[in-house]
């Protein structure tokens, strides 16, 4: 049987992406990935709360909601959403967790943030908080059902926001849409 050195085995420090230990959605340890992709020292960062790195503390709990319910099952879960840097810019984020803890999934949880080559439109007072949501969700390739059972909604209440957003703009169809999201947020 073949035994891992101690030499072999890479520290959070030394990972070449990203990467976040957090207790309760308080980041405990991060590498220099992680602090340079948000404009921070890596110090300025510890003990500090994810809710400093939202553009709104909503769209913070909004997140927490969504993920407490699917890390629960123990799986690998990501999402993209919109993150704010030191220095006040937006941009896209795709962010893969997993919890040590299935009975309470933020006890110990790591990260990785995937910074994403979509633009983050200036003009966002076209869409709400939930439309802009449930849009990157289906842009995902995700259905309606999928998607309110990641969001906590029902699926009528999916197909409500995708509809309203969709005559607000003045398209016929979902691949509409996502063309539409693609080009304006991608």
């Amino acid at each position: 049987m073949m035994t891992e050195s101690v030499s072999s085995r890479f520290g959070l420090s030394e990972m070449p992406m990203p990467l976040v230990y957090a207790t309760h959605r308080i980041i405990r340890d991060c590498n220099s990935e992680f602090a340079q992709l948000f404009g921070y020292a890596r110090e300025e960062l510890i003990d500090e709360s994810f809710a400093r790195l939202y553009p709104k503390l909503s769209d913070f709990a909004r997140t927490g909601q969504m993920w407490q319910a699917h890390l629960r099952s123990g799986q690998t879960y990501y999402d993209e959403r919109i993150m704010t840097g030191s220095d006040g810019r937006r941009f896209w984020c795709r962010v893969r967790g997993r919890s040590h803890h299935q009975a309470d999934p933020f006890a110990q949880a790591v990260y990785c943030f995937e910074p994403m080559a979509r633009p983050v439109a200036h003009d966002t007072g076209l869409m709400t908080d939930r439309q802009r949501q449930i849009v990157a969700l289906v842009a995902q390739g995700k259905t309606n059902r999928v998607i309110a059972g990641e969001l906590g909604l029902s699926a009528r209440t999916v197909e409500s926001h995708r509809a309203r957003l969709m005559r607000a703009i003045g398209l016929r169809n979902t691949a509409d849409l996502v063309a539409w999201f693609s080009r304006e947020h991608g």
